[in-house]
């Protein structure tokens, strides 16, 4: 254990009570040629999991009902302890407290920041298994074409990718992946750029965000040739996001007539909440808005989808739904 990768107890927290962020590490050992992580944040430092579990109790002690587990690279989490415990003795450590006294309004648990190339099978058994443990993934995965990848160093090719995807929606039915796209690497040509675009339509994830390459200095891909021009650059990003957004607003019809949990964030108007499902991680992806009265932020409810705007669902809490504590179902996003 590092000494200056210190415990975050005792902190103010700007995220509303009932869900919270909680680092299982900082800082990153990977190698990706556009990225300034590692010279900034460092090599990565695990935070020891009985830290982790400690900082858990304080926050559910507080009220919180969601943890979500961030890191600049969660999934390495561990490399550098001596007892060997990884990222699914985390997420497993964090389920069982859920079934204690002091864990009994845990409700959610969620991976944040997977890379690729290190999402064990013990990590994906971890989620398809636990619980509490929401059946979503965020999986930043840049890009398809093999040759772009290797010059962003991301250490995985397509094939690769394509094998991951598909474990991870036959070990973890119903699973939610996020993922993010860099467009306009340097060097990447039309040809490689539509294939990207072609995957984006077919893959069909269950949120995605795309950005333009931004130029870091003192990294490898700051110094390539062949530098993409800004407005194409912007043009691409673009493009996927629309390309993305047919899928999202068809997924969201989908849903209509579907029951799944939802937790209340905050009231927005008379009448109308607006919180998320499982599938929806807090502040990136879509949301809910509830049609209901008389609830509060952090209480979860069993919901009817009722209707979809854009990337977002109208949902109505079932008739016969009252405040309860955590039950022992199983909940996972709604159905693809």
């Amino acid at each position: 254990y590092h000494p200056h990768m210190t415990a975050d107890t005792a902190r103010l927290r700007l995220t509303p009570r009932h869900y919270a962020y909680v680092r299982v590490s900082e800082g990153c050992n990977q190698k990706c040629t556009f990225c300034t992580i590692p010279a900034i944040r460092g090599p990565m430092r695990s935070k020891p999991l009985d830290t982790i579990l400690a900082e858990a109790r304080e926050l559910l002690s507080d009220g919180v009902r969601e943890i979500n587990l961030i890191g600049q690279d969660t999934t390495s989490y561990g490399a550098d302890l001596a007892d060997g415990q990884g990222l699914a003795e985390v997420l497993r450590a964090l389920d069982r407290l859920a079934a204690t006294p002091d864990g009994a309004d845990l409700r959610w648990i969620r991976l944040l920041y997977a890379y690729p190339t290190v999402l064990t099978d013990a990590v994906i058994d971890a989620v398809a298994e636990c619980e509490r443990i929401v059946t979503y993934i965020d999986l930043p995965l840049q890009h398809i074409n093999d040759r772009v990848l290797k010059a962003m160093g991301r250490g995985i090719d397509r094939a690769e990718t394509e094998r991951l995807l598909d474990k991870l929606r036959a070990r973890i039915p119903g699973v939610a992946i996020r993922t993010t796209w860099l467009v306009g690497f340097p060097g990447e040509s039309e040809q490689e750029f539509a294939e990207l675009l072609d995957f984006v339509k077919a893959s069909r994830f269950a949120a995605a965000g795309a950005f333009a390459y931004s130029r870091e200095p003192d990294t490898p891909a700051g110094r390539m040739k062949n530098q993409v021009p800004e407005h194409v650059r912007s043009a691409r990003a673009e493009a996927v996001m629309e390309a993305q957004q047919k899928v999202a607003f068809a997924d969201a019809a989908r849903q209509v007539g579907r029951d799944f949990e939802v937790v209340v964030d905050r009231p927005l108007k008379e009448g109308q909440f607006v919180g998320r499902h499982a599938g929806q991680a807090p502040e990136v992806d879509g949301i809910c808005y509830i049609l209901a009265e008389n609830v509060q932020a952090g209480q979860f409810l069993d919901a009817r989808c009722v209707a979809w705007q854009d990337y977002d669902l109208i949902v109505q809490p079932q008739a016969d739904m009252v405040p309860k504590r955590a039950s022992r179902r199983r909940r996972s996003r709604p159905g693809r």
